[in-house]
């Protein structure tokens, strides 16, 4: 399904290669858990998807591992917002917002945490949705 999706992207998004199974099993042990299976079967058509001007929409795995191990372990961060735990940042709006998904609860949202207010708004109906209208320019709206 993802490569075909990938496909239909315009050129002003890049897909990088697919993630490696290693790339995946070392995310899932850096979270402690296993990431979603809507993400973990894109991460494995392509670590990363950047968007127009640059936009991470879709971080690699050692990016996605990387940044949700720091937001969740950060005692800075525990004093200023809600715990991180349930989620997994995936990408960026491009102004300092992030994407997620629910981490253990099998449900395909996508959701946008403002880090001025430390909302979680509801984004996307799925992966594919999201994706759709972050190249489009419609998420903006």
């Amino acid at each position: 399904m993802w490569p075909e999706f990938i496909a239909t992207l315009p050129e002003t998004a890049e897909a990088a290669p697919p993630a490696t199974e290693a790339a995946l099993a070392d995310c899932a042990t850096a979270l402690g858990h296993a990431l979603p299976p809507a993400l973990t079967t894109l991460l494995a058509a392509a670590d990363g998807i950047t968007g127009e001007h640059g936009t991470e929409l879709l971080w690699p795995a050692e990016r996605l591992a990387a940044e949700n191990v720091a937001l969740r372990g950060g005692a800075e961060f525990a004093a200023l917002y809600m715990p991180f735990d349930p989620l997994v940042f995936f990408g960026e709006t491009g102004g300092g917002d992030l994407y997620a998904v629910l981490a253990r609860i099998d449900r395909p949202d996508v959701f946008v945490w403002d880090h001025e207010t430390d909302s979680r708004t509801w984004a996307a109906g799925s992966l594919a949705d999201h994706l759709r209208r972050a190249v489009s320019g419609l998420l903006d709206q």
